[in-house]
């Protein structure tokens, strides 16, 4: 029940604060182990978290959906997700990642027309432009220094996007459902590649990897309790508090900075971002 806004978008920033330094752990296992290797161990540990938050239900009760193919297809497209954020953090700084990353929710509101209906007027179309601008400013494309690991970021974002999608295609079934799903679904793929790309973590390893599964999971949850308690518009502009936290993380524990491109792209981004859902908040949906 939406019903204390101000704890919402309290814990909406302790889940971006636990989000940011989930990628940060991923960012220095990614320099020595496997893509399905680090999602096995991080899928199984919310898989754990996530039966814990079924518990109260059965569990056919907590599998039963309206909607189990777009469930399926969703839990794969975030593991395709995720796996493709694993790749950007282990070639890009992790302001410069979620900077790119952060043109996702603009690419939500430009396939909400072909895939949901909805309407988006003139000055939403405007702002998307202006954050794909945004985005060039990151990327450079065209010129010496442009870095085509960019790319990778920008493919996750694409991902997300969808990802996010589905999500409010299946917005009728119940949370628990839905982080069920993606949990069992990603603990199960990620087991049975991992094997294949295994290798034996030290005891620093096997720690990261706690750590990895344990704040991840932390963060979901703190993002799932912060929508019970104040709707999405109201969270929506806190989600930007990320880049906030993924700079301080990179400046603090890898000695990266971003530049004044990726900075002013990353502001370009986010303002256009904002304006976006604050249109959709002040024309309710409609057109704007």
């Amino acid at each position: 029940m939406q019903n204390n806004p101000l704890k919402g978008i309290i814990l909406m920033n302790v889940a971006m604060f636990l989000l940011a330094g989930m990628d940060g752990i991923t960012k220095t296992l990614a320099a020595d182990y496997s893509v399905p290797q680090i999602l096995s161990v991080r899928f199984l540990i919310f898989c754990l978290f996530a039966l814990a938050i079924a518990r109260p239900r059965s569990l056919r009760a907590a599998f039963r959906s309206h909607h189990p193919y777009l469930q399926i297809a969703r839990s794969l497209i975030i593991l395709v997700e995720i796996g493709v954020f694993i790749v950007a953090l282990r070639h890009l700084p992790l302001a410069d990642t979620h900077a790119i990353a952060g043109i996702a929710p603009l690419l939500v509101t430009a396939l909400a027309v072909p895939f949901l209906g909805e309407k988006v007027g003139l000055r939403r179309w405007t702002a998307i432009a202006i954050g794909f601008v945004g985005l060039l400013v990151i990327v450079r494309p065209g010129i010496g220094i442009f870095n085509p690991a960019a790319l990778i970021p920008l493919v996750g974002a694409a991902l997300w996007a969808v990802y996010q999608i589905l999500m409010r295609k299946v917005a009728d079934d119940n949370a628990a459902t839905s982080l069920l799903y993606m949990a069992v679904i990603g603990a199960v793929v990620m087991t049975a590649l991992a094997p294949f790309f295994w290798r034996p973590p030290d005891t620093n390893g096997w720690l990261l990897l706690g750590a990895l599964g344990v704040v991840g999971s932390l963060g979901h949850f703190a993002l799932l309790k912060a929508f019970q308690e104040a709707s999405a518009s109201a969270l929506q502009p806190f989600s930007y508090a990320v880049l906030v936290w993924a700079t301080a993380v990179g400046y603090f524990v890898f000695g990266d900075l971003p530049d004044i491109w990726t900075i002013t792209g990353a502001a370009i981004i986010a303002s256009s971002g904002l304006y976006a859902f604050y249109r959709e908040r002040v024309r309710g949906g409609k057109t704007s």
